[in-house]
């Protein structure tokens, strides 16, 4: 899952979001470094990628685009998983998306000096670009692939990946309905787990 997909996964707790935003910036050990529910919100977020990961439907996904795209087919299908969400949000959430993410760009703007510098890189843009909405349409993934390929190289021209989407978009729809509803069910576990602790 992609920021959407990690976001809504956290549920209406709010102690795992802003660690669970960051999580990626945080590499290794050097999440004990934080507060414990800035930790806990680590430890989910690196469970939401492990279990995507080695989800079946996932890893059928990614298969329709390991060729063209060899080890970022993986970034690609989060992706795609974060446009299904967005595009069917009301079958999801009762808030509307365009509200929930002003909520959430509101609630991490105040939590700014608390973010890494990365994620302090990257919030604006997300906000000012309205990211968690872009998704919603294939001309949106593409202009996030394009400004994603610029940041990491041409070689694979990650943008032209929506062709592919939009080709076989039913298959991979399918594919997040299954991933979807089981992810669902182990993120709760997972959220359960650590709040109890």
């Amino acid at each position: 899952m992609n920021f959407l997909g990690h976001i809504y996964l956290t549920g209406s707790d709010k102690q795992l979001l802003l660690g669970n935003f960051m999580a990626d910036s945080i590499k290794g050990n050097s999440y004990m470094e934080y507060p414990e529910n800035i930790q806990k919100g680590i430890l989910f977020h690196r469970f939401i990628d492990s279990y995507t990961d080695d989800h079946p439907a996932f890893r059928d996904s990614t298969s329709k685009l390991h060729k063209d795209f060899s080890h970022y087919s993986g970034v690609l299908v989060d992706i795609f998983y974060d446009h299904f969400l967005a595009k069917n949000w009301e079958t999801f959430h009762p808030t509307p998306l365009i509200v929930f993410a002003e909520e959430f760009y509101t609630y991490m703007q105040k939590r700014f000096d608390k973010m890494t510098p990365t994620m302090q890189y990257i919030f604006p843009h997300m906000k000012d670009n309205n990211w968690l909405l872009r998704y919603t349409s294939l001309e949106g993934i593409e202009k996030t692939l394009t400004e994603m390929g610029s940041r990491i190289g041409r070689e694979y021209e990650l943008e032209k990946s929506v062709i592919n989407l939009d080709k076989h978009y039913d298959f991979f729809k399918q594919d997040f309905e299954i991933f979807f509803a089981d992810i669902e069910v182990a993120a709760k576990a997972k959220r359960i787990e650590l709040l109890s602790t």
